[in-house]
């Protein structure tokens, strides 16, 4: 798989994410370097092997410990009290046998290798506990590796056995502090990424709420009244009056009137005011965080036109919305040659060719441009961007116009 086409592929969080997590693991994997070559110094290469051994051993078990820490923190996962208990009784037994292993202090030094592998064990686990909601477990893993690094000063006959101490429950808050302050961020980018896919689905829904609504009021009076008529009519039949027949013309012109209301009402919804089309399209853009902007005039187009451009940018802010990782769409009308208007609409938030499909709506916008004898063309532009651009001719009274074209790159 091609390293570069999966990350354009990924959304902004999705990156976000994957670049949050790369630098934590990144990061740990200095605690096995740093272990070995301080134990390697003073103890030679044997010692250092091992120790390299046992803090890679560790290390693998926090990044795992991160890793589910982070799908916790996210709600995505149940708290791994197995996997946090185990990476705990590691750092306890790996301090311990550090302390074990070193506990006086090297010739001409005032500590040994103990003390940097309780640090380091400490820190890393604590960043392991960052994930978890209840804050307790940081405290009590911070109050013990203060406790043991005071103990193994005093052991080592320190002059100032607190310093030591001191300085590594300040670590430990900091580290600790940091890391919940990135995951408090990585949560905000998912939420937010949650939100934006959740107004665009409501600006849709929204939509079909008022069709609905529009086709309710339209009919629901002239269908209850047909009812009736048609009840009082089937009455008035098997009585023989000749007023049924009456009530039944009155049945067939109610249906008629209902019929054309609701001709009027779907004309009325297929309709898309291109001056009202481009105001909605910026403001529903800028509300999800994407910068617009529309250069050009709509005026003294057909309407015929108009309607049909109006389409082309409600369909293309849906696309926007709910394709792309766009921070800027920029939607320009002109007349690239005299009869022609053409509208293209280009963001910079495209996937990679390979991950877009075209589906029913640009297929769609193709039948409605094609009516007017237009042509589309959709597709990725370098470095990241999509541009949709419709052109349509508007011929001279009496002039033949042209064919109609189609072109979209191969789904």
């Amino acid at each position: 798989m091609n390293p570069i086409a999966w990350w354009h592929a990924r959304s902004q969080a999705e990156r976000f994410d994957v670049s949050f997590r790369s630098s934590f693991y990144v990061s740990l994997l200095a605690v096995p370097m740093l272990i070995g070559t301080s134990v390697g110094v003073d103890r030679g290469s044997q010692a250092a092997l091992i120790a390299t051994v046992l803090a890679v051993a560790d290390m693998a078990l926090i990044m795992l410990l991160m890793h589910h820490g982070i799908e916790h923190y996210l709600g995505r996962r149940e708290r791994p009290t197995v996997l946090l208990l185990t990476a705990g009784a590691v750092t306890v037994l790996g301090s311990a046998a550090g302390i074990a292993a070193f506990p006086l202090p090297d010739p001409g030094h005032t500590d040994s290798p103990a003390s940097l592998i309780l640090t380091a064990l400490s820190c890393t686990y604590m960043v392991g506990l960052a994930g978890l909601h209840s804050l307790w477990p940081a405290m009590v893993v911070a109050g013990a590796g203060t406790a043991a690094s005071t103990a193994l000063a005093f052991a080592q006959g320190a002059e100032t056995p607190l310093g030591p101490a001191t300085a590594l429950l300040f670590l430990l808050l900091v580290l600790f502090g940091t890391y919940r302050s990135s995951l408090w961020m990585l949560s905000v980018v998912w939420e937010l990424d949650r939100a934006r896919t959740v107004q665009a689905n409501l600006a849709v829904t929204e939509e079909r709420l008022r069709f609905a609504r529009d086709m309710h009021d339209v009919l629901g009076r002239n269908l209850s009244v047909i009812a009736l008529k048609a009840e009082l009519a089937a009455q008035l039949a098997k009585r023989g009056r000749e007023q049924a027949v009456e009530e039944m013309l009155e049945v067939r012109r109610i249906a008629q009137d209902a019929l054309a209301d609701v001709r009027a009402v779907v004309a009325g919804y297929r309709s898309a005011e291109l001056g009202d089309e481009l105001a909605g399209a910026r403001s529903l853009l800028a509300s999800a965080g994407i910068e617009c902007r529309v250069i050009g005039d709509p005026v003294d187009l057909p309407p015929e036109v108009q309607g049909t451009l109006g389409w082309v940018v409600r369909e293309g802010v849906t696309n926007v919305l709910r394709h792309s990782d766009a921070r800027s769409c920029t939607i320009t009308l002109r007349s690239d040659a005299p009869g022609t208007v053409t509208l293209s609409m280009e963001n910079d938030g495209a996937r990679v060719p390979g991950t877009i499909r075209y589906g029913g709506g640009l297929l769609g916008l193709t039948e409605r441009v094609a009516t007017l004898h237009g042509g589309l063309t959709a597709g990725p532009v370098p470095p990241s961007g999509f541009l949709l651009t419709v052109t349509i001719p508007l011929p001279a009274a009496g002039s033949t116009p042209p064919a109609a074209t189609v072109s979209l790159p191969p789904a």
